[in-house]
């Protein structure tokens, strides 16, 4: 246990963030650097030693977080990586940018603020790749078994780690021209510095991993000679689709996608661009979407020098405390201020678009949109409450809506779907072809990173099941994850 009382003696204390005039003339990471560590054992001490730790079934992981707690507490950090990596292959990713769903199930957090897990988390693995705790694990001898992965995002990066470690020749496919999926092109720099994935990839090529850049299976190779190819096959390719907004106006310039807009910002900072081909800089900006990708172009839209941002929501507010509906342990839908809207910007809520204006050249100049309340269950418009609101650069961020069917690898694997749309796989991850696994986005959905790297594991551990017989691969045993307890 760490300190008996150090939940009633230590209050909550988090990570700092670097004054907003500072941090939105550059890209690098928001937070203050070493500022967690002077408080991060005390903050660990709070951890109540709670008999059925809840934090547990918040994560998908299942993460041993007691325990770390524990070991930050008493700065064992060699043993608190140890305990930290024993469930989660990517912590820095994690602690970066997983909104935390274990801290929503603290039990500290019934009736007081939760224990900061997620700030003690990137502490503790931060400080295991400054030690040098990090290593390689290449297996101790190989199956002569091979394994393709397509995606590298963080589903695709921990089912490929798991299986390598398992003695499997294991192969990503990425179709994109670096590793890292979204964690690469979709999350800005200030929120994760790319340094992260690199050191990363680095530690799973010394492992043995094989990696295949500018690579999109169904275009560039079969996915029906790839089977042929390999032993099994990983499906991680992620829930690409973007939500559209079929409205009038919708093909005027300067209306794009969020994951048309975020990866070009992230080609200047990998140096592959001096100016992005679509910027913010000196623009009335407008993104539409009130999650994690509409605050990422936010951000980014602060850091180009946008004239203004407004950020728009169709739902209403959120508040900022638990509703009756969604009770401890529950992750609940809270008002938060995340770093971008620190930054600036308006954020409208209740509100529809119902057109976009242009000019003379096809550009946008403006967006039209009317507020909107739940009646019946159903949304409805509200008259009279129509405005235009100045808008040069729109982009979409309303979430993702399935896998990309375009480039032929659901139909030449011949994969079957679901209902959603998401490639359809039974409890073990196999799909309904044999030897073809999915995990991720590409099957569940768009969803958490912290679920992505669950889902990996999983399916990592049915596709050593399919090859050998049996599976050593730690998966997070979760209650869809049936077959996990056999």
């Amino acid at each position: 246990m760490a300190d008996p009382k150090g939940f009633l003696t230590t209050g909550r204390e988090v990570a700092k963030t670097r004054p907003v005039a500072e941090r939105v003339k550059d890209w690098n990471e928001v937070y203050v650097p070493g500022s967690l560590l002077p408080i991060i054992s005390k903050q660990a001490g709070r951890c109540m030693d709670c008999g059925i730790p809840f934090c547990h079934n918040g994560c998908p992981l299942g993460n041993l977080i007691p325990e770390w707690n524990d070991y930050a507490y008493r700065e064992d950090w060699t043993a608190a990586s140890e305990r930290l990596h024993a469930t989660n292959n990517f912590p820095e990713f994690t602690g970066r940018l997983c909104p935390a769903p274990c801290e929503s199930a603290c039990v500290l957090g019934i009736n007081q603020p939760a224990v900061t897990i997620k700030n003690v988390e990137v502490s503790i693995i931060d400080k295991a790749w400054d030690s040098g705790d990090v290593t390689p694990q290449p297996p101790e001898r190989l199956s002569g078994k091979t394994v393709a992965v397509i995606g590298s995002g963080p589903a695709g990066l921990a089912a490929a780690q798991q299986l390598t470690r398992a003695g499997h020749t294991v192969v990503v496919y990425e179709r994109a021209d670096r590793i890292g999926g979204l964690l690469r092109y979709g999350i800005p720099e200030f929120k994760m510095e790319k340094s992260h994935i690199n050191r990363r990839i680095e530690q799973m090529r010394l492992e043995g991993t094989k990696f295949r850049t500018g690579v999109e299976i169904g275009q560039d190779i079969d996915a029906a000679k790839l089977r042929r190819r390999y032993d099994a096959v990983v499906i991680a390719a992620g829930a690409t689709v973007s939500r559209d907004l079929p409205v009038p106006g919708r093909e005027l310039n300067g209306v794009h996608f969020a994951m048309e807009y975020l990866p070009l910002a992230n080609k200047v900072q990998e140096g592959d661009l001096t100016v992005p081909p679509i910027t913010a800089e000196g623009k009335h900006v407008v993104v539409i979407g009130g999650g994690d990708t509409g605050a990422d172009c936010v951000g980014t839209a602060h850091r180009q020098g946008a004239a203004s941002v407004t950020q728009l929501e169709i739902m209403p507010k959120p508040g900022e405390e638990r509703n009756p509906g969604q009770p401890w342990p529950t992750f609940p839908m809270l008002y938060k201020v995340t770093s971008a809207h620190e930054e600036g910007g308006e954020r409208v809520y209740s509100v529809s678009t119902t057109h976009f204006e242009g000019d003379e050249d096809g550009n946008v100049q403006a967006l039209h949109l009317v507020e909107v309340e739940f009646k019946d269950g159903k949304l409805e418009q509200k008259p009279g409450t129509e405005r235009r609101i100045p808008a040069q650069l729109v982009t979409l961020a309303m979430g993702f809506t399935g896998t990309d069917q375009s480039n032929g690898l659901v139909q030449q694997f011949g994969l079957e779907l679901d209902q959603r749309g998401n490639v359809a796989r039974d409890e073990s991850y196999a799909t309904n072809v044999d030897g073809v696994f999915v995990a991720g986005d590409a099957g569940r959905g768009q969803s958490l990173i912290v679920w992505a790297i669950a889902e990996g594991r999983s399916a990592a551990r049915g596709v050593d099941r399919f090859l050998t017989g049996t599976s050593a691969l730690h998966a997070p045993i979760r209650p869809t994850d049936r077959s996990l307890l056999v």
